[in-house]
């Protein structure tokens, strides 16, 4: 091969043909800082494909040309074009053409895979004969399309199975979690992890020599595809599916296990035609398209402030879980903090708890070491002198924070942000003698701090915008995705939670079983029902919430909810709350099985929900309807399937859960009488 490529140009790709007779062939898609698959690219590469099987090289490395990563997927807005066109089938099937050429190109071909490789750019890889990867840390590779509502479509599903075995291969695809390189390397997924330095020459390497697959490997890729294998694994894969995710609300897991049971033996053009047909069929369900919003939302988020924060150290007032919680998060994502509380003994299990979560965390024992390091206990509060961050996660209660701040303020530089993680004490209560209210925020947090992705910034009218910008390059850095809110009582999240939460205690009051209650809310598609999620909270922090949002909102506290718990029955941290709790998890009494759960259970739950949603979406609590549905959805778990609570009045439609609302109003009372907005255009629009 000597001139294929003289005087061509293409707008995606660099070609580089060197001395040995390799060609290196780099993506760099133009006008993007990151490589993603879109049709132009594709028909791009298509072209060079066929130059390359007319006059074959010794060999090909397809790499990355840009520094931040090998291939991140498809490029999803244009998948949404599709999907509103009809043509999702002609994209999908462009690209199974395009992966399955490079497949059958007469040389070898290695993936030289650095930094993110995700959806398109993992298939593309598997499409080459070999694989390297760097040993950078930074390196991910994953096949996350599950949580799009669809399952990989340009030959992931055809090809892993047969390369890693079904049982690996199917995990990663129905969990869509990312594996390290060497966790590639393990699973037979990668040939070789080598120094980032090393990547090209490694893969060049490969070329000559090759890679030989140990027998384990071959042999499981063999026979888990076997008829009776997938006839016997199949329903096992889907029992285990149906723990997490119920088929009605999630079709993409048990669509991928049918085509892999029914084809999974056909040759790989047979394996292509049904993973294409699957996933054309899901591209369109309601989840499939929720699901791709709620993406789309979570990249705006992340967008929000941008990365200059200016914030190397953080100082957290309050030892408790919140507090605690707060602060080893933090410490874990590289940031220096320091814990301060009363008296030592409160500092301790919080500290103890850090020691968990890094251990959770961190494999690398001294990795994990260093970042234990980050995060002190201060009982003197002297860290709060060097802190670019306060967080403040003391009791709540309005006086205790007042005087607090009264004290720390004075302490503090001049450039430095005061901030409260207040659950639902309006902000114009807390700064009446803070010096720099420009520079004092909400940061509210949500329990557990490591799993849960929000972090409401609640704004007042003090509040300086740079600040607030500061404040959501700091949630970045952190992994969390920060939405900024009114500092109205109870802000968004607890606002719009509080009425379902009160209304389950209500059904609770009345007789109604906890666990049917709970049963009613995650057949709707919530995480957890609303009983174990206020034992979860704590009694005594719903009581404290109570006391500020019932009066706001015109609501009467039931008498589950009405007295503060008592000694030792707290709910999860007590072992003993509306339940009993055994190694962090609800024992629920079995429901009687002649037991009848009241026909419109459901909707006492849901309806005052979204009757809240809609009054906080009428009052300006947060920017529009798409950040509030991101709150609900990231802050409450509202079933992200449906889309958050807005799109899901506006699929349902708002007329008819309004009758359903007034249905209610006429049967239990005011506390369902709709609230302002419903008559708002925004809740008519046609679902995105």
């Amino acid at each position: 091969m000597a001139t294929s490529f003289d005087g061509l140009r293409f707008s995606h790709w660099r070609t580089e043909l060197r001395d040995d007779g390799v060609v290196v062939l780099g993506f760099d898609r133009q006008g993007a800082s990151v490589n993603a698959f879109s049709q132009d690219v594709l028909i791009e590469l298509a072209d060079i494909i066929e130059r390359l099987s007319i006059d074959p090289p010794k060999g090909l490395v397809l790499r990355s040309a840009k520094p931040n990563g090998f291939i991140a997927g498809a490029d999803l807005k244009e998948f949404q074009e599709f999907d509103r066109k009809g043509t999702t089938n002609d994209a999908i099937r462009r690209g199974q053409v395009v992966f399955q050429k490079l497949a059958e190109l007469p040389f070898p071909t290695v993936a030289a895979i650095h930094g993110f490789c995700m959806g398109g750019g993992t298939e593309i890889s598997l499409a080459c004969r070999y694989r390297v990867a760097s040993s950078d840390g930074s390196t991910r590779i994953g096949l996350p399309e599950v949580k799009l509502g669809i399952f990989p479509g340009w030959g992931g599903s055809a090809r892993l199975p047969r390369l890693v075995g079904a049982p690996a291969a199917m995990d990663m695809m129905l969990t869509g979690r990312t594996l390290s390189a060497s966790a590639a390397r393990a699973m037979g997924l990668v040939d070789k992890v080598v120094a980032p330095e090393q990547l090209l020459d490694a893969a060049i390497a490969l070329l000559g020599k090759g890679a030989e697959r140990p027998f384990k490997q071959k042999f499981l890729g063999w026979a888990t595809n076997t008829w009776p294998a997938r006839q016997v694994l199949a329903p096992q894969i889907a029992k285990t599916v149906a723990r997490k995710a119920p088929k009605a609300h999630y079709p993409a897991p048990y669509a991928l296990i049918g085509v892999w049971k029914n084809a999974g033996g056909k040759g790989i053009q047979g394996r292509l035609d049904a993973e294409r047909k699957a996933v054309v069929k899901l591209a369109s369900t309601p989840t499939a398209r929720n699901l791709v919003r709620i993406f789309f939302l979570t990249e705006r988020m992340k967008g929000l402030g941008g990365k200059d924060h200016g914030i190397s150290r953080v100082h957290v007032v309050g030892a408790g879980v919140m507090g605690g919680d707060i602060a080893a998060w933090a410490a874990y994502k590289g940031f220096e903090v320091t814990l301060q509380d009363r008296e030592q003994r409160f500092i301790d299990p919080a500290l103890a708890r850090a020691q968990e979560l890094f251990a959770k965390r961190v494999k690398d024992e001294a990795r994990r070491a260093s970042v234990a390091a980050r995060l002190k206990g201060d009982l003197a509060g002297e860290g709060a002198a060097d802190a670019d961050l306060v967080i403040e996660a003391i009791v709540e209660n309005p006086d205790a924070k007042r005087e607090l701040y009264q004290s720390l303020e004075p302490r503090m530089k001049a450039d430095a942000l005061l901030t409260t993680n207040t659950s639902s004490i309006p902000l114009t209560e807390l700064r009446g003698h803070i010096a720099r209210p420009a520079q004092f925020a909400g940061l509210h947090y949500f329990n557990p701090v490591a799993q849960m992705p929000l972090v409401e910034i609640i704004r007042h009218d003090g509040l300086a915008p740079e600040t607030e910008r500061r404040l959501a390059a700091f949630c970045k850095a952190i992994d969390k995705l920060p939405v900024s809110v009114t500092g109205t009582p109870g802000f968004l999240v607890n606002r719009i939670l509080f009425p379902y939460m009160l209304e389950a205690a209500t059904a609770y009051s009345e007789g109604i079983p906890g666990a049917a209650i709970d049963k009613a809310a995650v057949k709707f598609g919530m995480p957890m029902g609303p009983i174990e999620l206020i034992d979860t909270v704590g009694l005594d922090v719903a009581y404290g919430v109570n006391k500020e949002l019932a009066p706001f909102l015109g609501l009467q506290v039931p008498p589950a909810l009405a007295a503060a718990p008592e000694p030792g029955k707290r709910g999860k941290k007590d072992g003993q709350g509306f339940y009993k709790w055994e190694n962090g998890k609800p024992v629920k009494p079995e429901l009687p099985k002649d037991y009848q759960v009241p026909a419109d259970l459901e909707d006492r739950l849901v309806l005052p929900y979204l009757n809240e949603a809609v009054a906080c979406l009428h009052d300006g609590v947060v920017g529009d309807a798409d950040l509030l549905d991101a709150g609900a959805i990231f802050g409450t778990g509202f079933a992200p399937f449906r889309g958050g609570p807005i799109q899901y009045i506006r699929a349902t439609g708002a007329d008819e859960l309004l009758a359903r609302l007034n249905t209610l109003h006429a049967r239990y009372g005011s506390r369902f009488a709709p609230r302002p907005g419903w008559d708002s255009p925004l809740l008519r629009e046609k679902p995105v």
